[in-house]
């Protein structure tokens, strides 16, 4: 009776017949020796086969190609001499086979006996007519060696071998376009054309050393490449690699390179022979493990979780030939969904489009259960296709569904959901890779998380110290931007602030702190709260930043701010501007010229305690933009500040300010971003309607309030303003000058504008005090109804600090009908 192995070796020798056919009929590959060779490992039951072949000098018979176990686990050389008493040698010589087991005599010598000890034995000769083609030499650990089935295998494998073959390395003109050849003592190499073309290199400047090679490669990948391309405690065998090399221009370019280590024989360096091919033309294989070296590469540079999110999606879903893919933050109890790809809502189940399409794409995890017990679990699971799944999950991979919790530490960071639509086999080298994978994105969740958060934090703190929108202004439109720095996550201490003053005027300040840090942050907070309310009190320019200049010496801090203070007058068109150490302002009239105002500025604020801040003026036309910016705008490693300047003036003036906010995005577009920038663009269009104002000085006399009440009369009655409206402002102007003159000192002004059918009455005296309403008042006071009548007749009424003192001042709304 005939065992079902015997049977099948006995029909061994057919199949090789017909694999090494296959092989030989196809067109000629750098490996087709080491194909053909295994063969033997397969049909002959071999551990081990290899081909011995003359070396250059021809004296040697040297290790060309092998397959199988490492040669060393049974003691054979790397090359045996041709004159030797060795059954290589012998073979060669003779032209024969050599059969040999462990019971075989040793007659010929020591050398021929430790070629076998407890294994078997076979050298056949390659064909060649002159003997030089070679042997091929075999090893078997069966108990019964190599039978007659076997031997044929041997025999055909020889035949398809052929020689004579080559060892070493080819010229380079020999080299197949794909293909290289190292010497591993000297680090000189041959490659082909297309390796060149890969690396961006010309045949005229590769000089033919790897380090040249290595150094175009992308640094963190070098290590990996290292190990294959030295020699120092290697084996000889296959190698196989994916890197990335530099390009000229765009990402780098991902490279596989597969080679074979081969001895040079006695006294000769190694060498290593292989391809490189570019691996994106090469079909998609999941089981390679650099899909996640390739993973890993994207995670190490991923900032945000949405930049995790997109390199694990860019990663699987295409290898994987996945029909959709999502990933998601664990919050809570909650899955929030940072990356749904396909985008489109109609890909994915009703729940998830519902739910999770949202603004902010979130749902409950106890919403699907199974993914729940999951995350719980914290380990993969995979459902093939016709898994009974509650409907949220089984919708999104009908075909098969992998879920997998994405561990950070002691906890889950989110979870990713691959889904396909027909029957997907899920492979073990599949499962390993997506458990790898996860298990990267995981870690790589948490780093970017840690990120994010810290990112909001300085988001948060820039948005508090920043004005949160800029006021409406009296003929004129404002837009401000702020970009922070992109390198790190350190705040900035650039700012700006549009302050609205009384009589239609509106300060522009804009600033910037020394330096990148908290503290610098919290600096500019004060610095401009300082300069608002040094400005409401309705100090000058140059008198704003003086008193901001002592604050700061006062604060006794290292840092220093630089600002430009520009007080417009909404109703003349004019302005006067201070610097204080920072850019002047750049105009853009009507006509689109620009111009940069040369006038002499201060020292920076901190820097000297009594600076002198001299004003400059600047006359503005209906149409004119006034810009100003910080010095990450105009100034980098590679511009001088001035240069800088006079680009932002050539691109102002080729912008069109009737969209200011466009205006200021294309500005922002070619900023650096090394460090912060922030801009401030005003187009002062001129008031259609200015209001009439008149001014009276009251001086302290009996009738002092007598006359003030004369001079209102007769301005309302230039003014056109109806008797009754008339009376109705002269008891608001009597009350607020009695007020004036009985608890303060020194001298009162009155103020009576009128706009848009509205006379404003302001009675500025030098005293701080804000009137205080009374709560209550006895019948029998004499005093204390002033301000109750102020508020009955009046629409609105206020108080603001003014240059020591204080402006009350009220509102009244008059008939013009």
């Amino acid at each position: 009776m005939v065992s079902e192995g015997a049977e099948g070796r006995r029909s061994g020798a057919l199949r090789a017949e017909g694999a090494l056919k296959a092989l030989t009929s196809g067109p000629s590959s750098p490996d087709r020796v080491r194909r053909v060779l295994e063969q033997a490992l397969v049909f002959a039951g071999a551990a081990f086969v290899a081909v011995y072949a003359l070396g250059e000098d021809r004296d040697l018979l040297c290790l060309a190609e092998s397959a199988g176990v490492p040669r060393t686990m049974f003691g054979l050389r790397e090359a045996y001499a041709r004159s030797g008493c060795s059954p290589v040698a012998e073979s060669h010589r003779s032209g024969s086979q050599v059969w040999l087991g462990p019971e075989d005599p040793a007659e010929d010598g020591e050398e021929r006996r430790e070629q076998v000890r407890d294994f078997f034995l076979a050298v056949l000769p390659l064909p060649a007519d002159d003997k030089s083609g070679g042997c091929l030499l075999a090893v078997s650990e069966r108990p019964d060696g190599f039978d007659t089935e076997d031997r044929k295998c041997l025999e055909l494998i020889a035949d398809a071998v052929g020689g004579p073959v080559r060892v070493g390395s080819p010229e380079r003109g020999e080299l197949p376009a794909d293909a290289f050849s190292l010497a591993m003592d000297s680090g000189r190499i041959a490659v082909g054309d297309d390796i060149l073309e890969l690396f961006a290199l010309d045949r005229a400047e590769f000089d033919g050393k790897v380090e040249t090679l290595l150094g175009l490669t992308v640094p963190e990948d070098l290590p990996a490449l290292m190990s294959v391309v030295e020699a120092d405690h290697m084996s000889l065998g296959d190698r196989e690699l994916e890197f990335r090399v530099l390009q000229p221009s765009g990402p780098p370019k991902w490279l596989r390179l597969r080679g074979r280590l081969q001895s040079g024989g006695e006294g000769r360096s190694a060498r290593l022979e292989g391809t490189v091919a570019d691996a994106s033309t090469l079909r998609s294989d999941v089981t390679d493990v650099a899909r996640v070296q390739r993973l890993a590469a994207k995670l190490a540079t991923a900032g945000t979780v949405r930049d995790v999110s997109q390199a694990v999606v860019s990663a699987l879903r295409r290898p994987l030939q996945a029909d959709r893919i999502a990933l998601a933050e664990l919050e809570g109890d909650r899955l929030v969904v940072t990356v749904l790809d396909p985008p489109e809502p109609e890909a994915w189940p009703e729940l998830w489009r519902l739910e999770w399409r949202s603004e902010w794409p979130d749902a409950p995890v106890r919403a699907m259960p199974t993914l729940a017990a999951a995350l719980s679990e914290g380990r993969a699971h995979i459902w093939p296709a016709g898994t009974a799944l509650e409907p949220a999950l089984a919708d999104v991979g009908p075909g098969g569904l992998a879920v997998l919790p994405l561990p950070a530490g002691n906890r889950m960071a989110g979870a990713c959901l691959i889904g396909w639509d027909t029957p997907h086999d899920f492979g073990p080298d599949e499962r390993a890779l997506l458990t790898a994978s996860a298990g990267l994105a995981g870690q790589a969740l948490m780093r970017a998380q840690a990120f994010d958060a810290e990112h909001e934090l300085v988001g948060m703190l820039q948005r508090q110290l920043l004005p949160r929108r800029l006021p409406e202004l009296p003929g004129a439109v404002a837009v401000a931007r702020y970009l922070p720095t992109t390198a790190g996550l350190e705040v900035g201490g650039d700012w700006y602030d549009v302050i609205p003053l009384p009589d239609n005027h509106v300060a522009l300040v804009i600033g910037d702190v020394q330096g990148h840090s908290a503290a610098a942050a919290t600096l500019m907070g004060q610095m401009r709260t300082a300069l608002r309310a040094y400005a409401v009190e309705g100090h000058p320019p140059d008198v704003v930043v003086s008193h901001a200049n002592r604050l700061l010496m006062d604060m006794e801090t290292d840092l220093f701010a630089t600002c430009c203070y520009v007080d417009v007058d909404m109703e003349e068109g004019s302005a006067w501007y201070v610097r204080a150490g920072h850019l002047p302002p750049v105009l853009r009239h009507p006509d689109g010229g620009t111009t940069v105002p040369e006038a002499e500025g201060g020292p920076p604020l901190g820097v000297v305690a009594q600076a002198d801040f001299p004003m400059s003026v600047l006359r503005l036309q209906p149409g004119t933009v006034v810009a100003l910016t910080t010095d990450g705008l105009v100034e980098s490693a590679e511009a001088d500040i001035d240069d800088g300047i006079d680009r932002l003036a050539h691109e102002l003036s080729l912008s069109d300010p009737a969209h200011l906010g466009l205006v200021a995005d294309a500005l922002l577009g070619n900023a650096q971003r090394s460090d912060d920038v922030a801009l401030l663009l005003l187009r002062y269009d001129g008031m259609t309607l200015r209001p009439q104002r008149e001014s009276w000085t009251v001086w302290r006399v009996p009738e002092a309030v007598g006359h003030t009440r004369r001079f209102t009369r007769r301005t309302l009655r230039a003014w056109g303003v109806g008797r009754d409206d008339t009376d109705a402002v002269l008891l608001i102007v009597s009350e607020l000058a009695t007020n004036a003159l009985v608890h303060t000192d020194g001298q009162v002004r009155l103020d009576l504008t009128l706009l848009d059918d509205r006379v404003r009455v302001s009675v500025t005296d030098s005293s701080p005090r804000t009137p205080v309403k009374p709560t209550s008042i006895g019948w029998e006071a004499t005093g204390g109804r002033g301000i109750l009548l102020v508020e009955a007749m009046s629409e609105t009424w206020g108080t603001v600090p003014v240059s020591g003192g204080k402006q009350v001042w009220a509102e009244y709304p008059i008939d013009r009908s």
